[in-house]
């Protein structure tokens, strides 16, 4: 049954003046209720949502997905079409940007910032015509971001890569000044391993066989496969790279294992017991590092191997052209761009301070609105898909039901949800639509009182095998805008501690381990996070100089079930790319953006996706 007439102002109101997402702690992103709607769409058939009220709104494009996808295919639109182009972003979460998302943690009187999710703009000379013009159009300077970020903070307070081995999987709590693996190569400055392997390896946990196998991993490398090298490429793209932990090196120590699984978190976002020995290589393993493989490839299959499988790991481009907040400033430009009101400012510096009033976001009076906490939940022609020129699309806010128009849509969502909420899609398209995984991921962000404890540890990020976070950073030293980045360990600080989880049965099919590790991920609550959090810090960081209750103010938690992008290997779904060209065809007035589109977890994707997509409405 439908209720004509409404408009959105009468039945949804404004937000209340004081929300304010940024500033938020506890369970983010994923949070309770956010996902609640679309897993009864697509896992209980869920159709009907009671009485739904028509609303009195038209639009020339509606957005489902406020990503950077979702928000480029808006401003494209405009800049295509015209400014006057009326255009509705609609998104299940409490904030716009996805992935992009800022924290705020306030201590004292001290507001530090960091990244909840996506972190960088990677090696951005190298990327499209399309996304350099969008970081002019945004007024983004990308020399004078490269020199907000301090190159030499990590030097200057000897901070460096290492591994922590804690007690309830290696049996004491450990801190080792070795990270390993070359998780660290991606951190600009971080000062390179104190230790020598030998001496490293002593000081493990490690039974003396795992101490033995360890120190042969370590040593290894892609030198000792005996395989042509006009072969190689070939070769390393095709085999497993815990086959050749097993089968070449001989290594069956349960620690080492886990180490190595362990050892391709955030690079790779899989677990390196599914990864190629390419993908091991390319994001510095246990054993390989990344910077070898254009001597054992050479030059020319070098540039072909990377072009195709590109990784942050071997990029030219120092990995530091970091906003305070990460890619949430990228998200926040384009809104301003699209909404001025929603907050002062006219530069890419001053967006860092900018303070965001939210209750400007949907106003009736914008040409370009964002409509939050809206879960889509049916998309459909008003007629024939050939020929209809209109689209209703259905959401849900506040478990209520809505419907709005528009002359075209673009799916900027989880791929994956696409068949469930456009229900004619042809059903050859709705398949490979439905084989467009993405991995779970979650970044919990900690707001500390000061920093004492990591800097006599000599901490810059953790490799942690043993537990739920498997890397814990320092935060990126980047001021600009008016913002500056902590000093002395003396001053408040934030970090960041990363979670890739995997599924509890080593070399199960990717996707199986995708989906146990996102159902036990969503399963844990805020209490459950803290106490793990506690238990690695506490453990990790020496007694007297850190404790718990006394100097940590706040956390921050920004769960992801659909995070990385997965693009599959030749060991596993190996016709991921055939299944997305598929899936991301037009379909009438709907097209299809993302980064699942692109098989990709890089902004750069994500903004390219948008730009197709806006192309295909014409």
């Amino acid at each position: 049954m439908l209720g004509f007439g409404a408009t959105s102002q009468a039945v949804l109101g404004t937000l209340d003046p004081l929300y304010y997402p940024p500033a938020l702690t506890g369970l983010r992103g994923n949070r309770p209720g956010s996902y609640t709607t679309a897993h009864s769409r697509a896992l209980a058939k869920k159709s009907y949502w009671g009485s739904t009220t028509k609303l009195k709104e038209e639009y020339d494009l509606i957005v489902v997905g406020g990503g950077i996808s979702g928000l480029s295919a808006a401003f494209f639109y405009q800049q295509e079409h015209g400014k006057d182009k009326k255009v509705l972003i609609l998104d299940n979460h409490a904030d716009f940007g996805g992935q992009c998302a800022r924290n705020e943690h306030t201590i004292g009187d001290n507001t530090r910032l960091i990244f909840g999710g996506s972190q960088t703009i990677v090696s951005p000379h190298a990327r499209s015509k399309t996304t350099l013009k969008l970081l002019k159009d945004l007024g983004i300077d990308l020399d004078r971001l490269k020199k907000a970020f301090d190159g030499d903070f990590y030097k200057r307070h000897n901070l460096r890569g290492v591994t922590y081995f804690n007690k309830r999987k290696f049996g004491e709590d450990k801190v080792v000044k070795h990270p390993f693996c070359y998780y660290q190569r991606f951190v600009e400055g971080l000062l390179r391993p104190k230790l020598s392997y030998e001496e490293a390896v002593k000081q493990t946990p490690l039974s003396e066989k795992g101490k033995e196998q360890l120190l042969r991993v370590l040593k290894g490398g892609v030198h000792v496969l005996k395989v042509p090298k006009e072969k190689l490429e070939e070769y390393i793209s095709t085999h497993s790279y815990f086959d050749y932990l097993k089968n070449t090196l001989g290594v069956d120590d349960p620690g080492v294992l886990e180490m190595a699984r362990n050892s391709c978190i955030d690079n790779l976002g899989e677990g390196a017991d599914v990864a190629t020995i390419g993908d091991a290589l390319t994001t510095g393993g246990l054993g390989f590092d990344p910077a070898t493989l254009k001597d054992v490839m050479g030059k020319k299959k070098y540039e072909k191997y990377i072009k195709e499988h590109g990784n942050i790991m071997v990029d030219e481009d120092p990995y530091i052209h970091h906003f305070p907040d990460g890619n949430a400033s990228l998200a926040r430009l384009l809104v301003r761009k699209m909404i001025p009101n929603v907050g002062p400012g006219d530069s890419y510096e001053d967006i860092v301070l900018s303070k965001f009033n939210y209750s400007e976001l949907d106003k009736s009076s914008n040409i370009v609105r964002i409509r939050l906490n809206s879960t889509v939940v049916n998309v459909k022609h008003s007629g024939d898909p050939n020929s209809s020129s209109d689209v209703f699309v259905s959401y849900i806010n506040g478990k209520k039901s809505y419907q709005v128009k528009g002359k075209g849509v673009v799916m900027a969502c989880y791929n994956v949800m696409i068949p469930h909420i456009v229900p004619d899609l042809p059903e050859e398209q709705a398949a490979a639509l439905r084989r467009n995984m993405r991995l779970p991921l979650f970044y919990s962000t900690v707001g500390l009182k000061n920093w004492r404890a990591m800097k006599e540890m000599e901490i810059g990020v953790a490799i942690s095998p043993g537990n739920m976070h498997q890397a814990v950073l320092m935060d990126f030293p980047v001021s600009m805008g008016g913002y500056n980045y902590t000093k002395t360990p003396d001053d408040p600080c934030a970090i960041l501690m990363v979670g890739c989880p995997f599924g509890q049965t080593v070399g199960a099919p990717p996707i199986e381990q995708f989906r146990e590790a996102r159902y036990r991920m969503l399963s844990l609550k805020f209490e459950d996070y803290e106490k793990e959090i506690r238990e690695h810090l506490t453990g990790m960081l020496p007694k007297g100089s850190f404790e718990f209750d006394r100097d940590v103010e706040s956390i921050t938690v920004n769960r992801w079930s659909h995070g990385y992008g997965y693009r599959g290997t030749a060991l596993f779904d190996s016709n991921l790319p055939e299944m997305v060209m598929k899936g991301r065809k037009p379909f009438g007035r709907i097209t299809i953006a993302n980064i699942d589109s692109g098989l990709s977890s890089y902004i750069h994707v994500a903004i390219d996706q948008a730009w197709r997509a806006v192309k295909e409405l014409g």
